[in-house]
């Protein structure tokens, strides 16, 4: 069974970049038809996919970040890494990584991290 653990700052200032690592246990980030996403909730509102990254390492992003957004991977770590460049205060939310066999699949979930932007 994949496992998911998120992991970041916790606390990050307006205009800088949110870094957040989710380190994946159980299976190998590479394993054929795996896609790994981040998807995160602004308090109070619904959840909002952000982008994924794929088996084969190829990305896909939501469109609506206009590209703020990257996401890596360190397949010998069995990680993947979001970074969020130029944060607003509308970046705070808690920080899900997410998996399943589908760009839009999410069959295992990371128990998220909280992040706020602050001066």
């Amino acid at each position: 069974q994949v496992q998911l653990q998120e992991s970041g700052p916790g606390l990050v200032k307006p205009s800088q970049t949110l870094s957040l690592t989710c380190t994946v246990s159980g299976y190998s980030i590479t394993t054929d038809y795996y896609y790994w996403s981040w998807i995160r909730q602004p308090p109070g509102k619904g959840l909002e996919w952000m982008g994924a990254i794929a088996y084969s390492g190829i990305t896909y992003y939501n469109p609506s970040l206009k590209s703020r957004a990257s996401i890596t991977r360190n397949t010998s770590k069995k990680q993947f890494t979001l970074q969020l460049s130029s944060v607003t205060p509308e970046a705070e939310a808690v920080y899900y990584c997410s998996s399943g066999r589908g760009w839009f699949i999410f069959d295992y979930w990371g128990q998220g991290t909280q992040d706020t932007v602050s001066p």
